[in-house]
């Protein structure tokens, strides 16, 4: 996985579609930072292809890499999405999730879409977090 650099508050780096369609990986707005639509996608290549357990552990994993950036972790999740191709992975899936945010307890959205951007996708997730008083420690720190 990149290095997930900050540019301008933005963090990016992790995926080669951010460059291609405009995008950060996770923007930081005053004491939330927003976490992109995040896959399995680690290191130029889909990680556990056919996996719906794995490939969310995954795709939050790059997510949480990027709130790492700004000194976050899971305890800080406030909000996630999943977007699953399959109904049938939604145990799964939805196991991974509690794993991960069981003590945060985020509020969750799970939504069944008809596919992603690689048909061996199998989730996305998107991630919202909040520290009272972030943007006070990001000042200065960012370009």
């Amino acid at each position: 996985m990149t290095d997930g650099r900050i540019v301008r508050g933005r963090i990016g780096g992790f995926s080669p579609w951010e460059d291609e369609f405009g995008y950060s990986r996770a923007v930081a707005a005053g004491d939330h930072v927003h976490v992109a639509g995040s896959t399995a996608w680690v290191d130029g290549r889909i990680e556990h292809e056919g996996d719906p357990y794995r490939q969310t552990l995954a795709a939050f994993g790059v997510g949480l890499s990027a709130l790492a950036a700004y000194g976050l972790t899971a305890d800080d999740v406030v909000r996630t999405r999943m977007y699953i191709t399959h109904v049938r992975d939604a145990e799964e899936v939805g196991r991974a999730h509690r794993e991960l945010f069981d003590a945060a307890r985020p509020v969750a959205t799970m939504v069944v879409v008809e596919g992603l951007i690689d048909s061996r996708m199998l989730v996305e997730v998107e991630i919202d977090a909040y520290r009272a008083g972030l943007a006070k420690t990001l000042e200065g720190k960012q370009p």
